[in-house]
C-alpha cells in the first residue's frame, strides 16, 4: 500500500479516531484516577477477590458493544484477516506473554503512559513497535507467509 491509496476521508477518520481515544483516556484518568490500560482492566476483572469489578465489566462491555452501536449509524469498514487460525492463536498468546512481561499493553503504555511522559512506557512502546516491525519483516519478506 502506498500513500496514494489513502483518501481525504481516511485521514479525517484516522484523526477523529485518535482524538476520541485520547479524549477517552484523558477523561478516564481525570474522572477515575486510573489508566485506561486494557490488559490491566481485564486482568483485574479476572482476578478473584477484586472488589472493583463493576466499572471493569462496564468498560469491557463498552468495548464489545461499541461496534454494534457504530453499525447503527455507519457501515463497518471491511476487514480482511489473512492469517490462519493457528497463527492467530500463537499471536494472541505472544501478545498476552508480552503484556505480562511489559506490565501492560499498547493502550496502557502507548496511549496513556507516553502521554504522561513515562520513560518505562516509552521504552515498552518502542519495544512493542520494534518487535512488530521485525515480525512483519521476517514473516512477510523473508519467510513469505
Amino acid at each position: 500500500m502506498n500513500l496514494s491509496d489513502f483518501t481525504h476521508s481516511a485521514y479525517i477518520a484516522s484523526l477523529s479516531g485518535g482524538l476520541l481515544i485520547g479524549i477517552a483516556a484523558a477523561m478516564f484518568v481525570l474522572l477515575n484516577g486510573r489508566i485506561a490500560g486494557i490488559s490491566g482492566i481485564l486482568a483485574g476483572l479476572l482476578q478473584a477477590g477484586k472488589g472493583d469489578k463493576l466499572w471493569r465489566v462496564m468498560f469491557v462491555l463498552g468495548m464489545v458493544i461499541a461496534p454494534f452501536v457504530y453499525r447503527l449509524a455507519f457501515d463497518l469498514p471491511a476487514a480482511t484477516i489473512e492469517a490462519g487460525t493457528i497463527q492467530l492463536i500463537i499471536a494472541g498468546l505472544l501478545v498476552g506473554l508480552g503484556t505480562s512481561y511489559a506490565s501492560g499493553c499498547t493502550s496502557g503504555h502507548g496511549v496513556c503512559g507516553i502521554s504522561r511522559g513515562s520513560i518505562r512506557s516509552i521504552a515498552a512502546t518502542l519495544t512493542f513497535m520494534t518487535g512488530g516491525f521485525i515480525t512483519v519483516y521476517l514473516t512477510r519478506h523473508l519467510l513469505g507467509l
